[in-house]
């Protein structure tokens, strides 16, 4: 079927099973788009809160990436896996003998800023290659700590073995390696038996949909779910341009703004959502900016796609 010049952003509820990027992919053949990314990986072991952009929404992606994100995990303690999560093989089981006082004392220690190790079987690369290639293989790479910010720990239920904890973390950060921290912590190991994507920047999965929902509106009503672009850059102050400004911003050109603070600003013109430009010593300049479409435009400021 012929593809689609459609912008927007879905809320995509992804279910357990599927990777990332099969619900892309099944996502962009129910849009017919002409291009499509995500915003932030989901192990088939998780499900959740998947935002999907379609065509200019793929410009400004990163700020979700960037963003704070809130979930719900289950940590199973006593039995550590090969891949630190339900998908992998145990490694080796010890018995639990932990009370919720101790969970919580121990939960303490990984609020704030943490230095955490990515795991084996991480989309990272190194030298070229991602890390679970090297894992597949049994070889061992260096793997440096990396600093990951969390922001909140909250635990819910404590059913032995089972630890229901929710999390409110910034980018970067795996809950796996937290689950397998917190085992070690306890002296006890520990996996991450399930995952549930609560949030992600600004966006919650209440307002989500499931492919198989998407899959049973027609064409009018499934155009309805998708989100303006300019939805993933609510949290930039706006600045509405005049015609001459927006038409020299969007052409490269810098312009002059006064005493503008100092920002990154979602720029407009007339109504219409231009990009995002950044304000420096009084000089407007764009930064990422939605194609117009007029032949006569100088090059673009080069994007960062995510699936195309």
């Amino acid at each position: 079927m012929p593809r689609r010049a459609i912008d927007g952003v879905l809320l995509l509820d992804k279910g357990v099973g599927l990777s990332s990027n099969a619900a892309l992919q099944r996502a962009r053949r129910l849009y017919r788009a002409e291009k499509a990314g995500h915003t932030g990986t989901l192990d088939p072991l998780a499900s959740g809160l998947l935002p999907i952009c379609f065509g200019e929404a793929t410009k400004f992606a990163h700020m979700l990436l960037e963003g704070d994100k809130t979930y719900a995990a289950t940590v199973r303690l006593g039995v550590t896996t090969t891949t630190g999560d339900a998908e992998g093989d145990p490694v080796d089981q010890r018995p639990v003998s932990v009370s919720r006082a101790d969970i919580d004392a121990a939960l303490d220690r990984f609020v704030g800023s943490i230095a955490q190790i990515p795991p084996r079987h991480a989309a990272l690369k190194y030298r070229g290659r991602n890390y679970y290639e090297y894992a597949r293989e049994g070889i061992d790479i260096p793997r440096v700590a990396r600093e990951v910010i969390i922001h909140e720990i909250k635990l819910h239920r404590w059913t032995p073995p089972d630890v229901e904890l929710g999390v409110r973390c910034g980018k970067g950060t795996y809950v796996r390696v937290l689950a397998e921290d917190l085992g070690t912590a306890l002296g006890c190991g520990a996996h991450l038996a399930a995952l549930r994507r609560l949030a992600s920047g600004g966006f919650d999965v209440g307002d989500a949909m499931s492919l198989e929902a998407l899959e049973a509106l027609d064409d009018g009503a499934r155009d309805a779910r998708l989100l303006p672009v300019d939805t993933l850059l609510a949290s930039l102050p706006r600045l509405d341009l005049e015609a001459g400004d927006a038409w020299c911003l969007e052409r490269g050109q810098a312009i002059a703004v006064g005493d503008l603070p100092d920002a990154d600003y979602r720029a407009y013109a007339a109504g219409r959502f231009v990009g995002v430009a950044r304000a420096n010593a009084g000089v407007l300049r764009p930064r990422r900016l939605r194609a117009t479409g007029n032949a006569g435009d100088s090059p673009r400021l080069p994007v960062e796609s995510l699936e195309s």
